[in-house]
């Protein structure tokens, strides 16, 4: 019996026709638009609640700068750059600006060191005395800030405050009925004690949380070469650190440079001029003489200082993760 011999190569109709593949990387993907708008969407919530929340009033107020009266007035007068001008030849507008920077400077200053000092100990604490600390750190920060404002107040009081009672009581001087606020230099002291305290929580936690990032091997083999510790800091935690001590720096001085509340309740929503900053000046030409277009240069103003301040912040930011990376 004699078999015939299929060749495979001459039989083409013998092979099952091939079916078509989809290589792995490409199953269960969705369309190509589809990916290229996800993201979008994922960020459009918070798009939408920037430009509501911030972009729309920033530029009212903006348009306002421009107009004569721009709230009070059915038809307000375009005035031009007039409004800046005025406030620009102003004397006082230009001491309230020193004022504010050297206010700003004070406060972030205290914050940072003493922010960064707590963080530092935080790392050598036992671990319940840790999570105590830390725990006290949240309910400060999480205490409201008018309470608080009226807490200090009342400590500050010059007839009943516990300060005056207790500087007293040690032997510090005679600080019965003392008043605090009549020295625009106390005043501020004191200011700057309540916007401090408020403000250390948040860098403390976060500095304390960064830390955790500085390689252990490093500060072990800067420590056996005999580096003290203010080298081993200064050498091996700090550029490791750097960039997120610029994003608090940046924080910091958008809060500081902004800050109203503490400064509008501790006198009583009636402070002199020797208190004006630039959030309060701003306020007091808009809502207490009401000149809103005055008003609102001044805050188009502060919000430009900001913006240049926060720009340089961002910029040394990128160039320190891009030397990290």
């Amino acid at each position: 019996m004699e078999f015939t011999r299929v060749n495979r190569t001459t039989a083409p109709e013998a092979v099952a026709p091939a079916t078509e593949t989809v290589p792995p990387s490409r199953r269960g993907r969705r369309p190509f638009t589809v990916r290229r708008l996800a993201p979008y969407g994922y960020l459009s919530p918070t798009a939408l609640l920037i430009i509501v929340l911030m972009v729309i009033p920033i530029v009212m107020v903006a348009s306002y700068s421009f107009k004569d009266n721009a709230i009070v007035e059915e038809n307000p007068v375009f005035t031009g750059l007039a409004n800046y001008t005025k406030i620009l030849h102003d004397g006082q507008f230009w001491h309230v600006v020193l004022r504010t920077i050297v206010f700003t400077a004070i406060n972030v200053s205290l914050t940072m060191v003493l922010g960064t000092a707590i963080a530092l100990l935080l790392v050598r604490l036992h671990t319940l005395v840790r999570i105590l600390l830390t725990a006290g750190l949240v309910f400060v920060w999480a205490t409201p800030v008018i309470p608080a404002i009226n807490l200090w107040q009342w400590m500050f009081d010059y007839e009943f405050g516990v300060i005056n009672w207790l500087l007293t009581r040690i032997g510090a001087g005679n600080y019965i009925h003392h008043n605090w606020f009549e020295n625009p230099l106390q005043g501020f002291t004191v200011i700057t004690v309540i916007v401090v305290w408020g403000a250390i929580p948040f860098l403390a936690i976060a500095l304390n949380a960064a830390l955790t990032q500085v390689p252990k091997d490093l500060v072990e083999a800067a420590e056996i070469d005999g580096a003290k510790p203010w080298q081993v800091f200064a050498n091996v935690t700090v550029p490791v650190l750097r960039p997120t001590l610029l994003v608090l720096l940046s924080l910091s001085t958008i809060w500081d440079f902004g800050v109203f509340n503490q400064v509008w309740v501790l006198l009583n929503q009636r402070p002199s001029k020797d208190y004006f900053v630039m959030s309060v000046f701003s306020f007091q030409e808009s809502f207490r003489v009401s000149q809103y277009g005055l008003g609102s240069a001044v805050a188009v103003v502060m919000i430009a200082i900001l913006v240049l301040a926060t720009f340089l912040y961002v910029r040394q930011t990128v160039r320190a993760v891009n030397e990290a990376g």
